[in-house]
């Protein structure tokens, strides 16, 4: 054990050893990031300060729009800062704050979109109830539960990664901390354990994906029924960026977790780890402005006001 080496810091991963290529690729990060920063900000913006917006459902929305500004943060500027400067290292306890705060909003992001998919539920396949079952007092337990649960599994998943030091390698493939990748470089021990919290994770988000799933086949089948023009095109309105963003998290989830490990750097693994780790913040703003009339509506009277 004397003659072994225990890693506190970690060498990322560039696609190219050309500075130029490298300052470019910091450049692109930066004008991804400064879109996804001004969309989200805008949406969270324009939900709080208008009062047509102030229901439940707006307010689900404002907590993604909240998650996604959160969870490109965690990522992009310090691989800004680190193509622009050239340095390629990450300290052991940045990394594991990377690994904690990706988790944990991933976990309450995934929890919030089931709540929304109920919401929506209730909202048009039992609308006379909907005041009933969504009063505010749920939708402050259900966002509380959402966090509360994301921080236990945030935890338990971050100190199970780096309970034993690091002594095989300290390189890791990617941009950033990637789970995946701190895998790899771990020792056996960590890599069961690991392997049983993700077996449970798969688990979970199957029942969650199921449970959203079977709320939007319910409320595509009202909407069906719905002889009403109006009403039908109202509920498809607020339905389709929601069940959207459902399709986009899924995909990008499955993206990340059934892609292959990188073993050197490519530009193939640059793009995918940017299509899970950037895509979502950046283009759920633009899903939400686009299909959504009320939000649409909110916009123009914001605009109006400045």
């Amino acid at each position: 054990m004397d003659n072994l080496t225990v890693f506190t810091e970690f060498v990322l991963m560039d696609v190219t050893a050309s500075r130029e290529l490298q300052i470019l690729q910091g450049v692109l990060f930066l004008v991804i990031y400064l879109g996804a920063l001004t969309g989200n900000l805008v949406t969270v913006t324009v939900i709080v300060t208008d009062t047509h917006l102030h229901s439940p459902m707006y307010l689900f929305i404002s907590n993604v729009a909240f998650l996604d500004l959160s969870s490109i943060s965690v990522i992009v500027p310090k691989a800004v800062v680190n193509s622009m400067t050239g340095c390629k290292t990450i300290s052991l306890t940045e990394c594991a704050a990377q690994i904690f705060l990706s988790v944990l909003f991933g976990a309450v992001e995934i929890a919030l979109l089931v709540v929304m998919s109920y919401d929506r539920y209730v909202a048009i396949c039992h609308p006379l109830h909907y005041g009933i079952i969504i009063t505010p007092s749920l939708c402050s337990q259900a966002t509380a539960f959402s966090w509360a649960f994301a921080l236990v599994y945030s935890a338990i998943h971050t100190g199970s990664m780096f309970r034993l030091p690091f002594i095989k390698t300290n390189v890791i493939q990617q941009y950033f901390c990637d789970i995946p990748q701190i895998l790899r470089i771990s020792s056996s021990d960590i890599q069961f354990s690991e392997f049983v919290i993700l077996a449970v994770s798969v688990w979970l988000n199957f029942l969650c994906f199921s449970f959203m799933f079977i709320s939007y086949v319910n409320i595509f089948l009202t909407v069906l029924k719905t002889r009403s023009v109006e009403a039908r095109n109202k509920a498809i309105s607020t339905c389709t960026p929601q069940l959207a963003i459902v399709l986009l998290f899924f995909i990008s989830g499955s993206v990340a977790a059934l892609g292959p490990t990188a073993q050197k750097p490519s530009l193939k693994n640059l793009l995918t780890a940017m299509f899970y780790s950037m895509v979502p913040p950046f283009v759920n703003p633009i899903i939400y402005c686009l299909r959504n009339r009320e939000i649409n509506a909110a916009l123009h009277r914001m605009f109006k006001r400045l």
